[in-house]
């Protein structure tokens, strides 16, 4: 959709990814860089992202706002948006659970903005067919953020329904895919403790090949996001015990990617040292701001 304004808040490694594949598209990408790492400025800069004097500059700039955050600072990310005035499509992008996308809606009920829910499926957009951008809500804004995308590596795919649904099917595949990577690291924790370790991984390498229990490098790669992955486990605890499910897998997924926490982003993290983190004490953390 050329020459539309877009802004994006905040481009981390996703955030920019996807705001990449806008600029592409031909839209103007517009960011905050106010208060960002040097990191996120140079991913801004490589995306094509233009800068912005404050979220004011920027809701008055755009006529659609992408949200892409750490799920724990999802609603205070709407709500500074809402206290800009924005007029347009606001499409919150973030694994949060259908719950708390109601409350995202609620922030502009009445007003001038239309809310899109969205959940991204897949890695970074880097090559075709990888990368699903999920929407629902109303009709006629889901069609023009689709359009924003059109012909790029990040797939629109639009689900008929209320705000919520593409919530609920980011959340649903986010559950099974991500909690496969703690149960992994727990059984290998066990088996370590007990000697087995290699025992296992031949067991594992034989019955179920390709699974992060056979294959731990797919394991080392979860300790550097486990940072983002733990607030989305409590997100996913609670679409569950909102649908009258217990939460309880969810919330020990979390807590074994909160002790991961220390190797943010750090591709050297061995999984030998994520393993040994699963048997020391827990530190207690400060909860997560609403800028990453």
């Amino acid at each position: 959709m050329t020459g539309r304004d877009v802004g994006i808040v905040h481009p981390g490694a996703m955030g920019a990814g996807v705001a990449a594949q806008a600029v592409m598209a031909g839209a103007r990408v517009w960011w905050v860089p106010e208060g960002r790492s040097a990191a996120t400025r140079e991913r801004a800069a490589e995306a094509g992202l233009r800068p912005a004097a404050d979220l004011a500059e920027l809701a008055g700039t755009c006529d659609v706002v992408l949200s892409v955050c750490p799920p724990a600072a999802a609603l205070d990310v709407a709500r500074q948006i809402a206290a800009t005035g924005f007029r347009g499509i606001y499409v919150d992008a973030n694994a949060i659970s259908p719950g708390a996308t109601a409350e995202i809606g609620a922030l502009f009920q009445g007003g001038a903005v239309t809310v899109v829910d969205g959940g991204i499926t897949g890695p970074p957009p880097r090559a075709a067919a990888l990368t699903r951008l999920y929407l629902s809500g109303d009709a006629a804004a889901v069609e023009e953020v689709s359009a924003l995308f059109a012909g790029t590596l990040l797939t629109p795919v639009a689900l008929d329904g209320p705000l919520g649904r593409a919530s609920a099917l980011k959340l649903a595949f986010a559950a099974y895919n991500k909690i496969s990577y703690a149960l992994a690291a727990q059984a290998l924790a066990l088996a370590d403790g007990h000697g087995v370790l290699d025992d296992l991984l031949d067991l594992a390498a034989h019955l179920l090949p390709g699974t992060p229990l056979a294959r731990p490098e797919q394991l080392a790669s979860s300790g550097p996001r486990a940072w983002r992955w733990e607030p989305e486990m409590r997100e996913i605890a609670r679409a569950w015990r909102d649908t009258g499910l217990p939460g309880t897998f969810a919330d020990a997924a979390a807590e074994t990617f909160d002790r991961w926490h220390a190797h943010k982003d750090d591709p050297t993290v061995t999984v030998a040292r994520l393993l040994a983190d699963l048997t020391q004490e827990r530190t207690v953390r400060e909860p997560p701001t609403a800028h990453p």
